[in-house]
């Protein structure tokens, strides 16, 4: 494996995580499925090492501090790690903000905003001896505040404070910790897949998983002389 890049990918077993690792296997990368339930994540890998790849599930819950060292000693045993995929996060705003329970507030931000720096510190270590470390934060529209505040964006209705202000939060750790590694080589940009189809949404969305695949993807494959402490989608960067 030594010869290969790794990944790692939260919230992997589905979704356009599913689809981040597959794309990302295909491109010769070692990808490790992080996943909350252990028998899920060996499902999605196996259905990846069913179609040729190189899949392996990795129990990864990122609200958990005892199985994020778990699995930050799993990797370090693999050898190496070269990209993380920050893509774990819950949507389950409960009303309009002024009504948003506390609750949840703290659950979207516990999975969405810190668990994302409890995974990226603890893979750091192993990221920063990458040649080429790559930290791909998903992010969201709904977290621009320039998108948020232009009352003809076609999303300018959608007002879900918990999950709208920690994809902002997301935004802002990604441009802090960009700021950090400027002089390593390690890259951290923020990734905008789009309105894509998932369970998050009850699959109401307009783009597919392969669609919002594409930006994280090429943001984790990123050349040298790529950008870094940047929000993107498919078009280009993004207003914060």
């Amino acid at each position: 494996m030594s010869d290969r890049r790794v990944a790692v990918i939260t919230g992997a077993n589905k979704g356009i995580g599913l689809e981040i690792a597959r794309q990302l296997a295909r491109a010769g990368v070692t990808v490790l499925i992080g996943a909350r339930d252990e028998a899920r994540g060996r499902e999605a890998a196996e259905k990846l090492r069913a179609e040729g790849l190189d899949a392996r599930p990795l129990r990864l819950d990122v609200t958990d501090e005892t199985s994020v060292a778990a699995a930050a000693a799993f990797i370090e045993t693999v050898g190496r790690l070269d990209i993380l995929v920050n893509n774990a996060g819950i949507a389950i705003d409960d009303g309009p903000p002024s009504a948003v329970s506390m609750e949840v507030l703290r659950r979207t931000y516990e999975t969405n905003v810190f668990g994302l720096v409890r995974v990226t510190q603890a893979l750091l270590p192993l990221l920063r001896r990458s040649d080429a470390g790559r930290i791909v934060n998903l992010s969201s529209g709904l977290g621009s505040l320039t998108l948020n505040s232009d009352p003809s964006w076609p999303f300018a209705s959608v007002k879900y404070l918990a999950y709208n202000s920690s994809k902002s939060a997301v935004n802002a750790i990604t441009v802090q910790l960009a700021w950090e590694l400027r002089d390593t080589k390690v890259k951290v940009n923020a990734a905008d897949p789009g309105y894509v189809a998932t369970d998050m949404n009850q699959h109401q969305g307009v783009r597919s998983v392969e669609q919002g695949a594409a930006t994280p993807v090429r943001l984790a494959t990123l050349p040298q002389d790529g950008p870094t402490g940047g929000y993107f989608n498919d078009e280009g960067p993004v207003p914060w």
